[in-house]
C-alpha cells in the first residue's frame, strides 16, 4: 500500500469535500471503484507491475466515501457492501478457484497457500477502499466487519470445494514422515493455519474440518502398525517403538498441530499400540513384564513405567507382577536359608548365626535391589512403594529352621555389633548395614519380639564386654527410637546409661578401698551394680559362696550402704565369671570360668572327691544347674573333673574328683557352659505382655470414645498395636471378655454389638 505524505493527505481531504458538495450517482461511482479493483487483482496476479498510485486510491477511497455520506436516497452503504461482497465472490470464482482446480497432490497444497496469501491481501486492499462502508454500518447496525466478509466468502466457496481433498493430501504427507521420508513441514504448516485462520478466532472449522479427520487417520495408521509391531517385535522392542512414536507425534504436534490437539493425539497413540495390547504385553510368555524383572533390564522397566504410568489396569497389573516376582525371590531366600540349616544340623555342625547371616544378609541385598527400582525405573510412586512393603511382608515373618524372622533379625544385629562379628567391616559400612536392618525391621510383625530378643543380646554384650563400640550401639537404639518409638528403646537405652553409672561406681568401691586400708580383699573384684527395670529378668539362687568370694560380697555391701540406703541389692551370681589357678601336675593353667563353675571348683580345695548329692548341698543350687556345671568341667572338652563312672551324662550317683592329671598346650583358658535355651521363655514372656498392651489399648480407645462397636474398637485396636505386633483378632475378642468379666467395659443393653466404657 502506497503511504501518502503530509501534504498529499491534506490534498486528499480537500478532494473529498469538493467531491461531497456534488451527488454521484451509483453506477458512475461503482465505475470508479471497479477499476481500481480490478487493478488490485491485476497486481496480486502479476499481470500488472505498476502499483497503485495514490491519486488512484485517493479517487477510489474518495469515491466511496461519497456514496457512503450522502443523504437519502442517494445513500449507498448497502448497495456497496454487497457489491465488495460480489466483487470477492467473482474473483474467487473466476480467478482462485481454477487456479486450484487444475492442481493436484502436493502442488495442491503450495497453490493453496499462494492463492491464500494473494487473497488476504486483497481483502486488505479492499478494506481500505471501503473503510466508511464498514464505518457507517456500524454505527447503524451489528454488522461483520470487511475482513471477516472475505474470510467467509473464501470458506463458503474455495475452502469449502477443497478442503477434502487437501486434508487427504496432508495426511499423506503426515504418513510419509512417519514412515521416514522427509517432507515440507513448513506446506503442512501452513495449510493447517489456514483452516485456523478461516475460524475467525474459533476452532471449531479447524476441529470439523481437520483435527478430527486427522485423528480418525491417525487411529487407523496405529492400530495397523500396532498390530504388525505386537506379532514381529519383542516386549522391549515393542515399548522402544512405541515411545519413539509417542515422542515424534509429540513434536509433530507441536510443529503442525493447535496445542489443543497435542493431548488428544497422545491419547490416540497410546490407545492403539498400548491400551489395547496392555495385558498381552504385559504376561507375554518368555518376554513379558517377568522377563524384564528376572534379567534386571532396569532401562525397559523405566521406558515400561514411563509408558503404563497412566492406565490404571496395567499399571496394577505391573504392580501385581511387581509384588509376586520380589515374593517369589524372597521366599528362594527363605527355603535356602532353610535348607542350609537342616544341611549343618544333619552334618551336625554348629548353625547358630549361620541361617540369620543367609536369610537377613540376602533380604538386604533383596532391599536394596528393589528400592533402587522403586525410586529410580518407577519414580519412587507410592503404590510401588506399598507394593514392595506387601512384598516384604509376606516372606520376611515366615520361621526359619524353627527360628522366627524377628530372633535371626536380633542375631544378625547381635553378629555386627559384637566383638570380632565385624572387625572387616569400617565404622561407615556398619553404620549403613544398621541403618538397612532397622528399615528392614518395618516389614516384620514381631516387632516386640524382636526388641526382646535384641534386648536379651545387648545386655549380654554390655555385662560380658562383646561389644565392639558403644557409638554403634546407641547409633542403632536412635535408628530404632525413629523408627519405632522412645517407648521400643527406653529400656535399652537404660542399659547403656547403667553401664555407664556402674563404671563409676565401681570406681568409687576402689576409691573406698584406697581410703580404708584396714580392708583386705585378697583378690580382685569387680561389682556391675544395674537397675532392676532395665534389665531382663535372670534367675537368683542364694548361693552358696566359698569365704574368700563372700568376704568381698560383704565389703560391696558395706561400701553400698554408704551411698544409698533406699535400694536393696539382689546378687545374681549366674552373671558373674571369675579367673581362678589350676594346680596342676604338669603346670598351672589360668582357668576363666562363671561364678557358678568357680563355686563348684573351690569345693575340691577342700575335698578330694565330691559325690554328687554332697556338690548339690553345698552349692545350694538346683539340680538342673549342677548338671550343667559338672557336664562342662568333667564331660567336655576340658575335664578339669574326672568323674566315676566315666560316660558323657551326669546321674546322681556319680562320684567327682579334681584331674590332676590335666594338661592343655595354653596357660589360659575358657571353659563355657552348654547353652540354655532361653529362646522359649522369651517367646512366651512376649506373649504375656501381648495381653497387657491389648488391654491398654482397648481401654485407651474406649476411655476416649465411650462408645463403640466390635468392629471399630477391633480396628482402631489394630491400628494402635500394629507399630509392635500384629495381633490376633481372636486374641482381642477374649481381651475384650476379660475387660467385659472385670467391670472395665459393658455391651448396651439395646445393642449387644455395641461396648460402653466403664469409669
Amino acid at each position: 500500500m502506497i503511504m501518502a505524505t503530509r501534504s498529499r493527505k491534506r490534498q486528499r481531504e480537500d478532494q473529498r469535500i469538493e467531491m461531497g458538495k456534488a451527488q454521484i450517482d451509483l453506477e458512475e461511482g461503482w465505475g470508479v471503484i471497479e477499476k481500481g479493483i480490478t487493478k488490485v487483482k491485476s497486481t496480486l496476479e502479476g499481470r500488472d507491475e505498476t502499483p497503485l498510485n495514490s491519486e488512484t486510491y485517493v479517487r477510489i477511497y474518495t469515491t466511496i466515501f461519497t456514496l457512503s455520506t450522502q443523504s437519502h436516497p442517494y445513500n449507498y452503504v448497502n448497495e456497496l457492501h454487497d457489491k465488495y461482497k460480489a466483487s470477492l465472490e467473482d474473483y474467487i470464482t473466476s480467478t482462485l478457484l481454477p487456479l486450484l482446480r487444475e492442481k493436484y497432490d502436493e502442488f495442491l497444497l503450495k497453490e493453496l497457500v499462494k492463492q491464500w496469501s494473494n487473497y488476504k491481501l486483497m481483502v486488505q486492499w479492499l478494506s481500505h477502499f471501503f473503510h466508511y462502508v464498514e464505518r457507517y454500518r456500524s454505527q447503524k447496525q451489528s454488522a461483520s466487519s470487511l475482513t471477516t466478509i472475505g474470510i467467509i466468502c473464501f470458506r463458503n466457496l474455495a475452502h469449502r470445494e477443497v478442503k477434502c481433498e487437501v486434508k487427504d493430501i496432508v495426511i499423506s504427507l503426515i504418513n510419509q514422515e512417519r514412515d521416514g521420508e522427509q517432507i515440507d513441514r513448513a506446506l503442512v504448516k501452513n495449510i493447517l493455519d489456514i483452516f485456523v485462520e478461516i475460524g475467525l478466532s474459533d476452532m471449531d472449522c479447524y476441529k470439523d474440518d481437520f483435527e478430527d479427520f486427522f485423528l480418525t487417520r491417525t487411529c487407523g495408521y496405529y492400530s495397523r502398525k500396532g498390530s504388525d509391531w505386537f506379532w514381529e517385535k519383542s516386549f522391549s522392542d515393542y515399548m522402544r517403538t512405541a515411545e519413539e512414536c509417542l515422542k515424534r507425534e509429540m513434536d509433530r504436534a507441536a510443529r503442525y498441530l493447535r496445542p489443543s490437539s497435542k493431548v488428544k493425539v497422545y491419547k490416540e497413540v497410546e490407545e492403539q499400540l498400548l491400551t489395547v495390547y496392555a495385558s498381552q504385553l504385559l504376561e507375554r510368555e518368555n518376554g513379558g513384564c517377568r522377563e524384564l524383572f528376572r534379567h534386571d533390564m532396569v532401562d525397559d522397566l523405566s521406558r515400561m513405567y514411563r509408558l503404563f504410568n497412566r492406565m490404571t489396569y496395567p499399571l496394577g497389573l505391573i504392580l501385581h507382577i511387581f509384588k509376586q516376582h520380589i515374593i517369589a525371590e524372597g521366599t528362594a531366600v527363605v527355603m535356602q536359608a532353610e535348607n542350609a540349616a537342616k544341611n549343618k544340623q544333619a552334618d551336625k555342625k554348629d548353625v547358630v548365626g549361620f541361617s540369620e547371616q543367609i536369610f537377613v544378609g540376602k533380604v538386604i541385598e533383596l532391599h536394596d535391589k528393589y528400592l533402587v527400582y522403586v525410586n529410580n525405573c518407577f519414580q519412587s510412586h507410592s503404590l510401588f512403594h506399598k507394593a514392595l512393603r506387601d512384598a516384604f511382608e509376606a516372606f520376611c515373618n515366615k520361621n526359619i529352621a524353627g527360628s522366627s524372622s524377628a530372633e535371626l533379625l536380633a542375631n544378625f544385629c547381635d553378629n555386627v555389633l559384637k566383638k570380632g562379628g565385624s572387625e572387616k567391616l569400617s565404622d561407615e559400612a556398619i553404620e549403613e548395614i544398621l541403618e538397612k536392618v532397622v528399615k528392614l525391621l518395618a516389614f516384620f510383625h514381631d516387632t516386640d519380639l524382636f526388641a526382646e530378643f535384641y534386648r536379651k543380646k545387648l545386655a549380654k554384650r554390655l555385662l560380658f564386654d562383646r561389644s565392639a563400640n558403644d557409638d554403634h550401639e546407641r547409633s542403632i537404639l536412635t535408628k530404632l527410637k525413629q523408627q519405632c518409638g522412645g517407648q521400643f528403646t527406653s529400656k535399652m537405652e537404660g542399659m547403656l546409661s547403667d553401664l555407664t553409672l556402674a563404671r563409676e561406681k565401681q570406681a568409687s568401691f576402689e576409691e573406698y578401698l584406697q581410703s580404708n586400708p584396714n580392708v583386705k580383699l585378697g583378690l580382685d573384684f569387680t561389682v556391675i551394680t544395674l537397675t532392676t527395670g532395665f534389665w531382663p529378668s535372670y534367675k537368683s539362687f542364694d548361693l552358696n559362696l566359698p569365704a574368700e568370694m563372700l568376704k568381698c560380697v560383704g565389703v560391696f555391701k558395706e561400701f553400698y550402704t554408704t551411698k544409698t540406703k533406699c535400694r536393696k541389692l539382689s546378687w545374681i551370681f549366674s552373671l558373674g565369671t571369675c579367673n581362678i589357678v589350676g594346680m596342676f601336675e604338669s603346670k598351672t593353667v589360668e582357668l576363666i570360668v562363671t561364678t557358678y563353675q568357680a563355686a563348684l571348683l573351690l569345693l575340691f580345695n577342700s575335698s578330694d572327691r565330691l559325690s554328687y548329692s554332697d556338690i548339690v548341698a553345698q552349692l545350694n543350687l538346683s539340680e538342673e544347674d549342677v548338671v550343667r556345671l559338672l557336664h562342662s568341667l568333667s564331660c567336655a572338652k576340658y575335664k578339669i573333673l574326672v568323674k566315676e563312672p566315666d560316660t558323657k551324662t551326669i546321674s546322681p550317683t556319680d562320684v567327682f574328683g579334681f584331674n590332676l592329671k590335666f594338661t592343655d598346650k595354653m596357660r589360659r583358658i575358657k571353659i563355657p557352659l552348654p547353652p540354655v535355651e532361653e529362646k522359649k521363655k522369651v517367646v512366651e514372656d512376649v506373649h504375656r505382655d501381648r495381653r497387657f498392651y491389648i488391654d491398654a489399648a482397648i481401654v485407651r480407645i474406649m476411655k476416649s470414645r465411650k462408645a463403640l462397636s466390635h468392629q471399630q474398637l477391633v480396628t482402631e485396636c489394630v491400628e494402635q498395636l500394629s507399630r509392635m505386633f500384629k495381633p490376633d483378632l481372636t486374641a482381642i475378642k477374649k481381651r475384650i471378655e476379660d475387660l467385659i468379666v472385670r467391670e472395665y467395659l459393658e455391651r448396651d443393653t439395646e445393642n449387644p454389638n455395641v461396648y460402653r466404657y466403664l469409669a
